[in-house]
């Protein structure tokens, strides 16, 4: 890598199969050979067959060149640049699974927007774990899978803190009204992209409960304000998570009907309980997991999380969407600059 040009010639591997991998693997594959590795033989069959996904991306036409396989060692023994697209908590097996397979010095992109449960780790930290030498990284932002595929614009930061890589990478990714940025602070974007989702869920609850404009902004803006006291404190940058990483997917994770932790703040609201939720959901909602680990990085810290600590309630605790959203609503205010 260095030249312009040479992502063309680079080959990536692609871990997971989702509607957010696929979508990766897909926008990577008019770039650059790309192989997409999935667990379901159906998956990878359908893949390679007909340029689908079905399951996850009903209406989409992948890239024809994208294929697939369900051998780790195809899709990683001859990677340049290898991205994590499975889900949080299996992040750290999918890693160590490739160690005898990945060249030294790979690049390695991470997707997911979650904690570790049983460490509350990031997911650039739970794979330097593994597989440390490697370049780490996180392509984030306000991204929808179903619109991308639609062919609508968007925007999205890759986030490393080698500068050089980082601006090859970037090519890599960005492709027709797809547009990439850079960002050296990749702890705050990979802490935007985890916290949004949980902000997600109390909108949702929210929404369900009859909430109007005037508290679904209120709720946008508190929830920013504690995204950044907790990202600041856990050493990201304020002005990443005012940013496309921060903001940017907040808002789109928060209000868009494809949300699958809005959706899951919905179905809370409408006086499900979370167990009955989750078994009705196909996908990972990340921030169902993520809030645990959260909270307790508050609670270390003295930070006070008001919105964090009341879907932690419903979530862990089993409290209704309706008490939790009361407490939200009947926190006191004070100082605008002040938690709460």
């Amino acid at each position: 890598m260095g030249k312009k040009g040479l992502t063309r010639e680079l080959k990536v591997g692609l871990l997971g199969g989702g509607s957010w991998g696929t979508t990766v693997a897909s926008l990577v594959a008019r770039n650059a050979p790309t192989t997409l590795w999935a667990r379901s033989a159906d998956t990878v069959a359908e893949i390679n067959q007909h340029s689908t996904n079905r399951r996850y991306l009903p209406d989409a036409r992948l890239t024809p060149s994208l294929r697939a396989t369900t051998e780790l060692a195809e899709a990683v023994s001859g990677a340049d640049v290898i991205v994590f697209g499975v889900p949080s908590q299996v992040t750290r097996e999918t890693a160590a699974a490739i160690r005898p397979f990945i060249r030294p010095w790979v690049p390695i992109i991470s997707l997911a927007k979650g904690f570790e449960l049983s460490s509350g780790k990031r997911m650039t930290e739970v794979i330097g774990e593994e597989l440390p030498g490697h370049p780490l990284g996180v392509l984030t932002g306000p991204n929808l899978a179903k619109e991308i595929m639609s062919g609508l614009a968007a925007a999205a930061v890759i986030a490393m803190d080698d500068d050089v890589i980082v601006r090859e990478l970037q090519g890599l990714f960005r492709t027709g009204l797809f547009r990439v940025y850079t960002n050296d602070d990749v702890v705050g974007a990979e802490l935007g992209g985890a916290l949004k989702n949980i902000f997600a869920i109390a909108t949702g609850m929210g929404d369900a409960l009859g909430a109007g404009v005037n508290t679904r902004s209120a709720l946008l803006t508190r929830s920013q304000a504690e995204m950044m006291r907790l990202g600041v404190a856990l050493g990201g940058r304020a002005e990443t998570l005012m940013g496309l990483a921060g903001m940017g997917d907040l808002l789109a994770t928060c209000t868009s009907p494809q949300s699958r932790n809005r959706t899951v703040g919905l179905e809370l609201g409408s006086g499900k309980t979370i167990e009955q939720v989750l078994a009705g959901m196909s996908q990972v909602a990340e921030g169902v997991k993520s809030v645990g680990p959260v909270w307790q990085m508050a609670c270390e810290r003295g930070i006070e999380l008001p919105i964090v600590r009341e879907v932690y309630s419903v979530v862990h605790e089993g409290a209704p969407a309706t008490s939790a959203f009361r407490g939200l609503l009947s926190t006191a205010a004070g100082s605008e600059a002040e938690p709460g």
